[in-house]
């Protein structure tokens, strides 16, 4: 905590407002700030000393004596003693609300005008070639493995899937080559 949030709670913290984990907070800056420490003790005082004063009665004749007083001012002098309100035009009114709006929007506009511009760039695009296929050669040990057990049709159909990629990735790699 420092000393201006110390500031700020006080009040609370003298009339034991804050939370239990504020109020630790509270005493735990007091006994390592010696500035807030002695404001925090000045105040205690002060607080005692009034706290301590006999409380004010008015002597009973105060309110006959006011009411005389009142009278002898006569009715012309109660309104320069209450004061009258003065009227206030309308277009005042208004041209006053023009003009807070006004400021406040030119404040609006300022603060988007020196606001820094926003540069979004797009995301770089960059051209690769295309990975080799991680499928398995056409002549893999499987491949080879199912020619002898008698399964004519399993090499049929693992040649016919595959390829197709197998052409096309020689293509791409002949093609890469000549460039």
């Amino acid at each position: 905590m420092d000393c201006r949030e110390f500031r700020n709670k006080h009040v609370a913290y003298v009339d034991d407002l804050l939370s239990a984990r504020e109020m630790d907070a509270m005493e735990r800056h007091l006994a390592t700030c010696r500035k807030c420490s002695r404001q925090d003790t000045m105040v205690r005082r002060s607080l005692m000393v009034v706290r301590s004063l006999r409380p004010i009665e008015p002597s009973p004749d105060f309110m006959r004596r006011l009411n005389a007083r009142i009278e002898q001012l006569g009715p012309a002098s109660r309104l320069d003693v209450v004061g009258a309100r003065p009227q206030v035009p309308f277009a005042a009114f208004a041209a006053l609300a023009a003009g807070i709006a006004a400021v406040a929007y030119l404040a609006v506009e300022t603060t988007h005008y020196f606001a820094p511009a926003s540069l979004t760039q797009p995301a770089p695009a960059v051209a690769t070639l295309p990975e080799t296929p991680t499928t398995p050669p056409m002549a893999n040990a499987a491949f080879v493995a199912s020619v002898p057990t008698g399964m004519p049709v399993w090499p049929a159909v693992l040649m016919m899937g595959q390829a197709p990629m197998e052409f096309a990735s020689m293509e791409l790699r002949e093609a890469s080559l000549t460039r």
